[in-house]
C-alpha cells in the first residue's frame, strides 16, 4: 500500500491523514511487554493473538489502575456525602473528560457512558429514534454493517412504520458512494454507518457521508468500534451527530464504553432507561429528569471499569494513535501479501482504505476447522459470521476466518498465521 496515497485519500474525512506518513515507528517489542497475557503460552507455543477486532488485550497499566481503584478508592458515585464517594466521583468524571478529549468533543457532558457499542446504538434508536422517526421516514445503513448497527434500526423502522434502506458495497468491500448518494433523500432521518467494517476492514469516508446527509437534513450515527482504537478521531471535524465506541476494543476493561452526541441533540432526547441516578426529582405524580449526560445513565454504572477506560486512553496516547495506525497499516500490507500467496485462499475485503483486518475463506476448509487447527499452533483468530450475516451473504459465504491486528502484533504473528493456514490446507487435501 502506498502510504502517500492513503494519507491523501483520508484527508478531509479522517483527521489523521498526512500525519500518518510522518508518524513515529511503534516499538512493538516494548509494547508487548505491557501485556501480561502475551507472556503465557497457548498450546505450548508463544501466543499469536489476532482477535483484537473482537476484544483487545489489556495493558498492565489498565489492569493495575482498575485493581488499585477497586482496592483503595472504590465507592458509589454521585450519591455519597463522604470523602471516598467524592473522590470516586472525581475519578469517574475525570474519565468522562478524558473520553471527550479522545474524541475531540466540545464538552464532557456530551459523553454518555454505556456498556458497549451495541448499547450506545440501541440508546439512540430508542430515545432519539422513537421521538423523531415517523411512518414514511427512512433510516439508511450500509451493506457492511454488523448486527449491532442493523437490528436496532430494523426494529425501530418496524415499530414506527419507517423504511430501512441499505446502501450497497462494491466487490472489493468499499462502500458504493454513487449508490449511497442516490439513496440519501429528504425522507432520510438518520444515516447509521460503521467508521470501519469489522469484517472487511473498510474505512468509510465519514466526512463525505456526513456532507451528503446534512444536505438532506439527516443526522449521522457512526459506529466507531473498529476505528477509534486505531486512528485518531475528531467528531467535530467528521461532522457526525453521534459517535459510539467500545472500551474493551480500545484496550480498556469490558463494560465501559461511550456514546458521544451533540449537546443540543442529546438535550432534546427523552431518557433511554429510567430509575435511579437519571432523575432531577421524583414524586408519585410526576418525575423530572436530570440534564445530560446523567439522563442517560440510569443506575450504578461500571465505576472501576470507566476509570480503567480513562487509563486505557492515556495508554493509547502515550504510544500515539498515528504510530498505531502506521504500525497496523504496515502489518496489514505484509499480511495481505502473505495470504495472497496461499493457493485456494480468498481475501474478503480488499478496499484501498482499510484498517488492520484480514478476513478470508480457504477452499475445502471450513472456517471453524481452520480456527481449531490454528489454535493448535497458538494462533488465535475468529471464525464464523462475526455478527455480520447479511455481509457474508453478499459475498456468497456463510462464514469466514478473520485475523484482526492490534498494537502488540508483529510480523512473526503473521508468519505463523500463514504457516498454520498452509498446514490446515495440507491436512484437508
Amino acid at each position: 500500500m502506498q502510504r502517500g496515497v492513503r494519507a491523501s485519500r483520508r484527508r478531509g474525512c479522517e483527521v489523521v491523514s498526512a500525519a500518518v506518513n510522518s508518524a513515529p515507528a511503534l516499538d512493538v517489542a516494548k509494547s508487548r511487554r505491557d501485556f501480561p497475557v502475551l507472556e503465557r503460552l497457548s498450546r505450548g507455543k508463544r501466543v499469536a493473538y489476532l482477535d483484537t477486532g473482537a476484544s483487545a488485550q489489556k495493558p498492565r497499566q489498565v489492569i493495575d489502575a482498575v485493581a488499585e481503584f477497586s482496592a483503595h478508592s472504590y465507592a458509589n458515585i454521585h450519591r455519597g456525602v463522604y470523602e471516598l464517594s467524592a473522590l470516586a466521583t472525581q475519578r469517574f468524571e475525570a474519565a468522562r473528560a478524558r473520553v471527550a478529549r479522545f474524541l475531540g468533543a466540545s464538552e464532557a457532558r456530551e459523553i454518555v457512558f454505556v456498556r458497549n457499542t451495541t448499547e450506545a446504538i440501541n440508546l439512540v434508536a430508542f430515545a432519539w429514534g422513537r421521538a423523531n422517526v415517523r411512518a414514511g421516514d427512512e433510516v439508511l445503513i450500509t451493506e457492511m454493517e454488523h448486527h449491532a448497527n442493523i437490528v436496532p434500526w430494523q426494529q425501530l423502522c418496524l415499530e414506527r412504520g419507517a423504511a430501512l434502506r441499505v446502501a450497497p458495497i462494491l466487490d472489493d468491500g468499499a462502500l458504493d458512494m454513487e449508490a449511497f448518494a442516490r439513496l440519501v433523500s429528504a425522507r432520510t432521518k438518520l444515516v447509521a454507518v460503521a467508521h470501519a467494517s469489522n469484517v472487511l476492514g473498510t474505512l468509510n469516508p465519514i466526512s463525505r457521508i456526513c456532507e451528503l446527509a446534512r444536505a438532506h437534513g439527516a443526522l449521522v450515527l457512526v459506529d466507531g468500534a473498529q476505528a477509534a482504537p486505531r486512528i485518531p478521531v475528531d467528531v467535530r471535524a467528521l461532522g457526525c451527530d453521534f459517535y459510539a465506541f467500545s472500551g474493551h476494543k480500545a484496550y480498556g476493561p469490558s463494560g465501559a464504553s461511550a456514546l458521544w452526541g451533540r449537546a443540543r441533540v442529546l438535550e432534546a432526547m427523552p431518557p433511554f432507561m429510567t430509575g435511579g441516578g437519571m432523575i432531577a426529582s421524583v414524586a408519585f405524580e410526576k418525575t423530572t429528569f436530570a440534564p445530560i449526560p446523567e439522563r442517560f445513565e440510569a443506575g450504578t454504572p461500571a465505576i472501576a471499569e470507566v476509570v480503567g477506560l480513562g487509563v486505557a486512553l492515556d495508554y493509547l496516547d502515550s504510544i500515539g494513535l498515528a504510530a498505531i495506525d502506521r504500525h497496523e497499516t504496515e502489518l496489514l500490507a505484509y499480511g495481505t501479501e502473505l495470504l495472497r500467496a496461499i493457493p485456494g485462499l480468498r481475501l474478503i475485503g480488499t478496499a484501498r482504505e482499510k484498517v488492520g483486518v484480514l478476513s478470508f475463506v480457504v477452499d475445502g476448509v471450513h472456517p471453524h476447522d481452520l480456527g481449531t487447527i490454528l489454535d493448535e499452533e497458538g494462533v488465535a483468530i475468529r471464525a464464523g459470521h462475526h455478527c455480520a450475516q447479511p455481509l457474508h451473504a453478499r459475498f456468497g459465504i456463510a462464514a469466514s476466518a478473520r485475523a484482526s491486528l492490534g498494537l502488540y502484533n508483529d510480523r512473526d504473528d503473521l508468519d505463523r498465521l500463514a504457516a498454520a493456514i498452509r498446514k490446515a490446507i495440507a491436512l484437508f487435501s
